[in-house]
Protein backbone atom coordinates (compact mmCIF):
# COMPACT_ATOMS: atom_id res chain seq x y z
CA UNK A 1 0.00 0.00 0.00
CA UNK A 2 1.68 3.16 -1.44
CA UNK A 3 1.02 6.37 0.61
CA UNK A 4 2.08 9.95 -0.36
CA UNK A 5 0.94 12.56 1.93
CA UNK A 6 0.61 16.41 0.91
CA UNK A 7 1.09 19.20 3.59
CA UNK A 8 -0.35 22.13 2.59
CA UNK A 9 2.25 24.63 4.64
CA UNK A 10 1.46 28.22 2.16
CA UNK A 11 -0.91 30.14 4.52
CA UNK A 12 0.05 33.95 5.10
CA UNK A 13 -1.97 33.25 8.57
CA UNK A 14 -2.92 36.90 8.48
CA UNK A 15 -5.47 36.52 11.28
CA UNK A 16 -2.30 35.47 13.58
CA UNK A 17 -1.09 39.22 13.26
CA UNK A 18 2.01 39.79 14.34
CA UNK A 19 2.94 36.42 14.92
CA UNK A 20 3.06 35.42 10.63
CA UNK A 21 4.00 39.17 9.84
CA UNK A 22 7.35 37.66 8.91
CA UNK A 23 7.08 33.58 8.71
CA UNK A 24 4.63 31.28 7.23
CA UNK A 25 1.74 30.18 9.81
CA UNK A 26 2.78 26.28 9.80
CA UNK A 27 6.64 27.96 11.07
CA UNK A 28 4.80 29.73 14.06
CA UNK A 29 6.54 28.31 17.42
CA UNK A 30 4.35 26.41 19.09
CA UNK A 31 4.11 24.46 22.75
CA UNK A 32 7.57 25.95 23.95
CA UNK A 33 10.00 24.12 21.71
CA UNK A 34 7.86 23.19 18.33
CA UNK A 35 6.71 24.85 15.29
CA UNK A 36 2.95 24.17 14.38
CA UNK A 37 3.98 22.04 11.41
CA UNK A 38 5.23 19.60 13.37
CA UNK A 39 2.33 17.73 14.37
CA UNK A 40 1.17 17.17 10.79
CA UNK A 41 5.26 15.83 10.05
CA UNK A 42 5.41 13.84 13.02
CA UNK A 43 1.89 12.50 12.49
CA UNK A 44 3.02 10.78 8.75
CA UNK A 45 6.23 9.31 10.64
CA UNK A 46 4.41 7.93 13.85
CA UNK A 47 1.77 6.45 11.21
CA UNK A 48 4.92 5.03 9.24
CA UNK A 49 4.12 7.57 6.06
CA UNK A 50 7.40 8.54 4.80
CA UNK A 51 6.66 9.86 1.58
CA UNK A 52 5.79 13.60 2.38
CA UNK A 53 5.85 16.44 0.25
CA UNK A 54 5.08 19.92 1.92
CA UNK A 55 4.12 22.51 -0.35
CA UNK A 56 5.25 26.20 0.27
CA UNK A 57 4.47 29.75 -0.87
CA UNK A 58 3.92 32.65 1.98
CA UNK A 59 7.42 33.80 3.62
CA UNK A 60 8.58 30.09 3.42
CA UNK A 61 12.12 30.57 4.27
CA UNK A 62 12.06 29.89 8.16
CA UNK A 63 9.90 26.75 6.94
CA UNK A 64 13.02 25.60 5.00
CA UNK A 65 15.22 26.33 7.35
CA UNK A 66 13.16 24.22 10.27
CA UNK A 67 12.17 21.54 8.20
CA UNK A 68 15.77 21.15 5.90
CA UNK A 69 16.36 17.50 5.15
CA UNK A 70 13.42 16.09 7.56
CA UNK A 71 15.98 14.48 9.86
CA UNK A 72 14.46 15.15 12.93
CA UNK A 73 10.97 13.22 11.12
CA UNK A 74 13.37 10.16 9.71
CA UNK A 75 12.33 11.86 6.71
CA UNK A 76 15.89 12.07 5.52
CA UNK A 77 15.08 9.59 2.72
CA UNK A 78 15.82 9.16 -0.79
CA UNK A 79 14.79 5.54 -2.22
CA UNK A 80 12.10 5.26 0.61
CA UNK A 81 10.50 8.63 0.33
CA UNK A 82 11.43 11.35 2.62
CA UNK A 83 10.28 14.90 2.34
CA UNK A 84 10.58 17.40 -0.45
CA UNK A 85 9.70 20.89 -0.15
CA UNK A 86 8.22 22.95 -3.21
CA UNK A 87 7.30 26.16 -3.56
CA UNK A 88 5.25 27.57 -6.85
CA UNK A 89 7.56 27.82 -9.89
CA UNK A 90 7.58 28.98 -13.56
CA UNK A 91 7.74 26.37 -16.42
CA UNK A 92 6.63 25.78 -19.16
CA UNK A 93 2.96 26.68 -19.19
CA UNK A 94 1.34 29.47 -17.39
CA UNK A 95 2.02 28.81 -13.31
CA UNK A 96 1.86 31.49 -10.74
CA UNK A 97 0.95 31.59 -7.09
CA UNK A 98 -1.35 28.83 -5.78
CA UNK A 99 -4.89 30.20 -5.98
CA UNK A 100 -6.15 27.47 -3.90
CA UNK A 101 -5.49 24.67 -1.71
CA UNK A 102 -6.94 22.34 -4.78
CA UNK A 103 -4.47 24.29 -7.27
CA UNK A 104 -1.70 23.95 -5.03
CA UNK A 105 -1.94 20.28 -5.61
CA UNK A 106 -2.82 20.61 -9.00
CA UNK A 107 0.11 22.19 -10.21
CA UNK A 108 2.30 19.62 -8.37
CA UNK A 109 0.70 16.57 -9.77
CA UNK A 110 3.96 15.56 -11.34
CA UNK A 111 5.92 15.37 -8.20
CA UNK A 112 2.98 13.49 -6.31
CA UNK A 113 2.30 10.93 -8.92
CA UNK A 114 6.05 9.79 -9.09
CA UNK A 115 6.81 6.40 -7.11
CA UNK A 116 2.69 5.77 -8.79
CA UNK A 117 1.06 6.16 -4.92
CA UNK A 118 -2.37 4.13 -4.40
CA UNK A 119 -3.66 6.94 -2.08
CA UNK A 120 -2.37 10.64 -1.54
CA UNK A 121 -3.40 11.89 1.76
CA UNK A 122 -3.91 16.01 2.20
CA UNK A 123 -2.94 17.28 5.33
CA UNK A 124 -2.90 20.93 6.39
CA UNK A 125 0.29 22.60 8.21
CA UNK A 126 -1.56 24.94 10.63
CA UNK A 127 -3.74 22.08 12.95
CA UNK A 128 -2.35 21.13 16.28
CA UNK A 129 -3.57 17.25 16.81
CA UNK A 130 -2.52 13.71 16.34
CA UNK A 131 -3.97 11.05 14.58
CA UNK A 132 -3.18 7.37 13.00
CA UNK A 133 -3.16 8.14 9.41
CA UNK A 134 -2.32 4.39 8.73
CA UNK A 135 -6.16 3.81 10.42
CA UNK A 136 -7.63 6.63 8.46
CA UNK A 137 -6.41 5.24 4.90
CA UNK A 138 -7.60 1.27 6.17
CA UNK A 139 -11.08 3.11 6.76
CA UNK A 140 -10.80 4.73 3.44
CA UNK A 141 -9.91 1.04 2.21
CA UNK A 142 -12.90 -0.54 4.04
CA UNK A 143 -15.42 1.78 2.94
CA UNK A 144 -14.51 1.73 -0.81
CA UNK A 145 -14.17 5.48 -1.03
CA UNK A 146 -13.19 7.49 -3.58
CA UNK A 147 -12.31 10.10 -0.68
CA UNK A 148 -12.66 10.48 2.76
CA UNK A 149 -13.16 13.51 4.90
CA UNK A 150 -12.26 14.00 8.71
CA UNK A 151 -14.22 15.60 10.63
CA UNK A 152 -14.60 16.35 14.19
CA UNK A 153 -18.14 17.76 16.36
CA UNK A 154 -17.02 21.61 16.70
CA UNK A 155 -19.77 23.98 19.05
CA UNK A 156 -22.62 25.04 16.81
CA UNK A 157 -22.19 28.66 17.47
CA UNK A 158 -18.92 28.20 16.32
CA UNK A 159 -19.63 25.85 13.03
CA UNK A 160 -19.60 28.68 10.56
CA UNK A 161 -15.99 29.01 10.33
CA UNK A 162 -16.03 25.73 8.86
CA UNK A 163 -16.94 23.11 6.46
CA UNK A 164 -20.00 21.27 7.57
CA UNK A 165 -20.44 17.66 6.50
CA UNK A 166 -23.56 15.77 6.36
CA UNK A 167 -23.52 12.11 6.76
CA UNK A 168 -25.92 9.26 6.69
CA UNK A 169 -26.09 6.42 9.23
CA UNK A 170 -22.74 4.86 7.31
CA UNK A 171 -20.87 7.93 7.44
CA UNK A 172 -21.63 8.53 3.88
CA UNK A 173 -21.21 12.50 2.92
CA UNK A 174 -24.82 13.87 1.60
CA UNK A 175 -23.85 17.22 1.86
CA UNK A 176 -20.87 19.29 2.36
CA UNK A 177 -21.54 22.91 2.49
CA UNK A 178 -18.46 25.66 3.29
CA UNK A 179 -18.37 27.97 5.98
CA UNK A 180 -22.26 28.63 5.87
CA UNK A 181 -23.80 31.64 7.24
CA UNK A 182 -26.53 29.68 8.95
CA UNK A 183 -25.13 26.00 9.94
CA UNK A 184 -27.19 22.97 9.61
CA UNK A 185 -24.92 20.95 11.84
CA UNK A 186 -22.00 20.76 13.82
CA UNK A 187 -19.97 17.62 12.18
CA UNK A 188 -16.69 20.29 10.87
CA UNK A 189 -14.40 19.39 8.29
CA UNK A 190 -11.09 18.92 9.56
CA UNK A 191 -9.20 19.30 6.28
CA UNK A 192 -7.67 15.78 6.33
CA UNK A 193 -8.51 14.13 3.27
CA UNK A 194 -7.78 10.39 1.80
CA UNK A 195 -8.37 10.31 -1.85
CA UNK A 196 -7.52 7.13 -4.66
CA UNK A 197 -4.96 8.99 -6.30
CA UNK A 198 -6.77 7.85 -9.90
CA UNK A 199 -9.59 9.81 -8.16
CA UNK A 200 -7.71 12.85 -7.29
CA UNK A 201 -5.61 13.68 -10.59
CA UNK A 202 -9.35 13.34 -12.36
CA UNK A 203 -10.93 15.59 -10.13
CA UNK A 204 -8.35 17.83 -10.04
CA UNK A 205 -8.11 18.06 -13.55
CA UNK A 206 -11.76 18.98 -13.98
CA UNK A 207 -11.71 21.79 -11.85
CA UNK A 208 -8.86 23.17 -13.64
CA UNK A 209 -10.76 24.07 -16.31
CA UNK A 210 -14.13 25.45 -14.92
CA UNK A 211 -13.00 29.05 -14.74
CA UNK A 212 -16.02 30.14 -11.87
CA UNK A 213 -13.99 27.87 -9.48
CA UNK A 214 -12.00 28.71 -6.37
CA UNK A 215 -9.96 25.82 -7.05
CA UNK A 216 -10.54 24.63 -2.92
CA UNK A 217 -10.69 21.62 -1.91
CA UNK A 218 -13.50 22.67 0.69
CA UNK A 219 -15.34 25.31 -1.56
CA UNK A 220 -15.41 23.84 -4.52
CA UNK A 221 -13.16 19.64 -5.04
CA UNK A 222 -15.94 18.03 -2.03
CA UNK A 223 -19.24 19.79 -2.98
CA UNK A 224 -19.23 19.20 -6.18
CA UNK A 225 -18.11 15.09 -5.56
CA UNK A 226 -21.25 14.97 -3.72
CA UNK A 227 -22.66 16.68 -6.00
CA UNK A 228 -21.94 14.19 -8.54
CA UNK A 229 -22.93 10.84 -6.05
CA UNK A 230 -19.30 10.06 -5.84
CA UNK A 231 -18.46 7.88 -2.91
CA UNK A 232 -17.29 10.07 -0.31
CA UNK A 233 -17.24 9.34 3.17
CA UNK A 234 -16.43 10.85 6.85
CA UNK A 235 -14.38 9.63 9.23
CA UNK A 236 -15.57 10.91 12.74
CA UNK A 237 -12.14 11.66 14.94
CA UNK A 238 -13.11 12.18 18.81
CA UNK A 239 -9.94 13.27 19.79
CA UNK A 240 -8.11 16.47 20.33
CA UNK A 241 -7.87 18.95 17.17
CA UNK A 242 -7.42 22.93 16.91
CA UNK A 243 -6.76 24.96 13.66
CA UNK A 244 -4.55 27.89 15.59
CA UNK A 245 -5.44 30.67 12.88
CA UNK A 246 -6.40 33.28 15.02
CA UNK A 247 -4.67 34.60 18.20
CA UNK A 248 -7.44 33.90 20.28
CA UNK A 249 -6.87 29.78 19.14
CA UNK A 250 -3.75 29.88 19.40
CA UNK A 251 -3.56 31.32 23.39
CA UNK A 252 -6.25 28.72 24.05
CA UNK A 253 -4.45 26.03 22.77
CA UNK A 254 -1.38 27.03 24.74
CA UNK A 255 -3.65 26.96 27.89
CA UNK A 256 -5.24 23.43 26.99
CA UNK A 257 -1.67 22.18 27.40
CA UNK A 258 -1.58 23.23 30.72
CA UNK A 259 -5.28 21.70 31.69
CA UNK A 260 -4.74 19.02 34.37
CA UNK A 261 -4.71 16.23 32.68
CA UNK A 262 -3.43 18.04 29.28
CA UNK A 263 -5.78 18.15 26.50
CA UNK A 264 -2.76 16.60 24.30
CA UNK A 265 -0.47 15.14 25.68
CA UNK A 266 2.95 15.74 24.83
CA UNK A 267 4.83 13.36 27.01
CA UNK A 268 2.88 10.04 25.71
CA UNK A 269 6.16 8.37 24.43
CA UNK A 270 3.93 6.11 22.41
CA UNK A 271 3.31 9.04 19.92
CA UNK A 272 6.82 11.49 19.66
CA UNK A 273 6.23 14.95 18.33
CA UNK A 274 9.56 15.51 16.80
CA UNK A 275 10.98 19.01 15.90
CA UNK A 276 14.58 20.36 15.65
CA UNK A 277 15.42 21.04 18.78
CA UNK A 278 18.36 24.07 19.44
CA UNK A 279 21.25 23.26 21.37
CA UNK A 280 20.53 25.16 24.76
CA UNK A 281 21.79 24.99 28.24
CA UNK A 282 19.47 23.97 31.22
CA UNK A 283 16.88 25.98 32.95
CA UNK A 284 17.96 28.28 35.49
CA UNK A 285 15.72 29.10 38.36
CA UNK A 286 16.83 31.95 40.71
CA UNK A 287 16.25 31.97 44.37
CA UNK A 288 12.75 32.28 45.69
CA UNK A 289 11.07 32.33 41.93
CA UNK A 290 7.70 30.88 41.84
CA UNK A 291 6.26 28.94 38.83
CA UNK A 292 2.89 26.78 38.78
CA UNK A 293 1.21 25.08 36.21
CA UNK A 294 3.50 26.32 33.70
CA UNK A 295 6.11 25.00 30.72
CA UNK A 296 9.92 26.35 30.87
CA UNK A 297 12.17 25.08 27.60
CA UNK A 298 15.95 24.55 27.84
CA UNK A 299 17.73 28.03 27.97
CA UNK A 300 15.55 30.21 29.98
CA UNK A 301 16.73 31.88 32.80
CA UNK A 302 13.79 32.77 35.90
CA UNK A 303 15.25 35.06 38.14
CA UNK A 304 15.20 35.37 41.56
CA UNK A 305 11.49 36.39 43.04
CA UNK A 306 9.98 35.83 39.36
CA UNK A 307 6.70 34.63 39.16
CA UNK A 308 5.13 32.42 36.47
CA UNK A 309 1.91 31.15 36.27
CA UNK A 310 -0.06 29.11 33.90
CA UNK A 311 2.48 29.86 31.01
CA UNK A 312 4.88 28.43 28.64
CA UNK A 313 8.45 30.01 28.01
CA UNK A 314 10.28 29.16 24.72
CA UNK A 315 14.14 28.36 24.60
CA UNK A 316 16.29 31.19 25.72
CA UNK A 317 13.87 33.51 27.24
CA UNK A 318 15.22 35.65 29.72
CA UNK A 319 13.22 36.43 33.07
CA UNK A 320 14.21 39.14 35.28
CA UNK A 321 14.21 39.83 39.09
CA UNK A 322 10.82 40.40 40.27
CA UNK A 323 8.72 40.11 37.31
CA UNK A 324 5.73 38.35 37.06
CA UNK A 325 4.20 36.25 33.72
CA UNK A 326 0.32 35.04 33.76
CA UNK A 327 -1.20 33.01 31.06
CA UNK A 328 1.34 34.02 28.35
CA UNK A 329 3.37 32.81 25.85
CA UNK A 330 6.61 33.83 25.41
CA UNK A 331 8.84 32.98 22.51
CA UNK A 332 12.54 32.54 21.81
CA UNK A 333 14.98 34.84 23.37
CA UNK A 334 12.08 36.83 24.29
CA UNK A 335 13.54 39.17 27.41
CA UNK A 336 11.03 40.31 30.19
CA UNK A 337 13.24 42.55 32.47
CA UNK A 338 13.60 43.31 36.57
CA UNK A 339 9.75 43.71 37.73
CA UNK A 340 8.10 43.75 34.60
CA UNK A 341 4.21 42.79 34.06
CA UNK A 342 2.90 40.27 31.75
CA UNK A 343 -0.65 38.72 31.67
CA UNK A 344 -2.48 37.28 29.16
CA UNK A 345 0.29 37.95 26.38
CA UNK A 346 1.51 37.17 23.18
CA UNK A 347 5.41 37.88 22.62
CA UNK A 348 7.12 37.44 20.20
CA UNK A 349 11.15 36.25 19.29
CA UNK A 350 13.75 38.45 20.76
CA UNK A 351 11.11 41.29 21.80
CA UNK A 352 12.05 43.12 24.82
CA UNK A 353 9.57 44.16 27.71
CA UNK A 354 11.56 47.01 29.74
CA UNK A 355 12.00 47.31 33.21
CA UNK A 356 8.51 48.31 35.69
CA UNK A 357 6.40 47.84 32.28
CA UNK A 358 3.29 46.72 32.11
CA UNK A 359 1.99 44.56 29.13
CA UNK A 360 -1.92 43.14 28.97
CA UNK A 361 -4.05 42.38 31.42
CA UNK A 362 -6.26 39.61 33.37
CA UNK A 363 -9.61 39.74 32.41
CA UNK A 364 -12.78 37.85 32.55
CA UNK A 365 -12.70 34.92 30.32
CA UNK A 366 -15.79 36.10 28.41
CA UNK A 367 -13.80 39.31 27.60
CA UNK A 368 -11.05 37.79 26.59
CA UNK A 369 -8.60 40.26 24.88
CA UNK A 370 -4.89 39.07 24.12
CA UNK A 371 -2.18 41.09 23.89
CA UNK A 372 0.08 41.14 21.13
CA UNK A 373 4.10 41.83 21.29
CA UNK A 374 5.53 41.24 17.53
CA UNK A 375 9.46 39.61 16.59
CA UNK A 376 12.26 42.22 18.02
CA UNK A 377 9.76 45.31 19.60
CA UNK A 378 11.16 47.05 22.13
CA UNK A 379 8.54 48.09 24.81
CA UNK A 380 10.27 51.06 26.98
CA UNK A 381 10.76 50.90 30.36
CA UNK A 382 7.80 51.64 32.95
CA UNK A 383 5.40 51.66 30.07
CA UNK A 384 2.04 50.43 30.06
CA UNK A 385 0.57 48.64 26.91
CA UNK A 386 -3.27 47.87 27.69
CA UNK A 387 -4.92 44.63 27.12
CA UNK A 388 -6.05 43.25 23.77
CA UNK A 389 -3.25 45.48 22.32
CA UNK A 390 -0.88 44.85 18.84
CA UNK A 391 2.83 45.95 19.33
CA UNK A 392 4.39 45.25 15.78
CA UNK A 393 7.65 44.09 14.56
CA UNK A 394 10.84 45.98 15.43
CA UNK A 395 8.61 48.55 17.21
CA UNK A 396 11.69 50.86 19.39
CA UNK A 397 11.31 53.17 22.30
CA UNK A 398 10.79 56.11 19.80
CA UNK A 399 7.72 54.66 18.54
CA UNK A 400 5.69 55.36 21.83
CA UNK A 401 6.82 59.45 22.14
CA UNK A 402 3.32 59.76 20.60
CA UNK A 403 1.15 58.21 23.95
CA UNK A 404 0.54 60.36 27.26
CA UNK A 405 0.98 59.22 30.46
CA UNK A 406 3.42 56.39 29.16
CA UNK A 407 0.46 54.44 28.24
CA UNK A 408 -0.83 52.98 24.97
CA UNK A 409 -4.34 52.37 25.77
CA UNK A 410 -6.72 49.07 25.15
CA UNK A 411 -7.06 47.42 21.66
CA UNK A 412 -4.31 50.32 20.33
CA UNK A 413 -2.19 49.40 17.18
CA UNK A 414 1.42 50.20 17.75
CA UNK A 415 3.55 50.23 14.31
CA UNK A 416 7.19 51.01 13.43
CA UNK A 417 8.01 54.60 12.58
CA UNK A 418 10.71 52.62 10.29
CA UNK A 419 10.22 50.90 7.35
CA UNK A 420 11.82 47.40 6.96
Amino acid sequence: MKIKAVILAGGKGTRLGVLTIKRAKPAVPFGGKYRIIDFALSNCVNSNVFDVMVLTQYRPHSLNDHIGKGRPWDLDRSFTGGVRLLQPYQGSFDTDWYAGTADAVAQNLNFIRQGRPEYVLILSGDHIYEMDYDMLVQYHRDKGADATVCTIRVPLDEASRFGIVDADHDYRVTDFVEKPASPPGNLANMGVYVFDYAVLERVLQEDQYDSASEHDFGKNILPKMVADRMDIYAYPYGGYWIDVGTVDAYWEAHMDLLSSPPSLNLNDRTWVIHTRSEERPPVRIGTDAHIVDSMITDGAVIGAGAVIERSILSPGVFVGPGAVIRESVILNDAYIERDALVERALVDKIAVIGKDARVGAWQDIGDLRITSIGKNARIPPDFTIGPGSVVGSDVEHADFEQYANRTVPADSDVKSGVRR
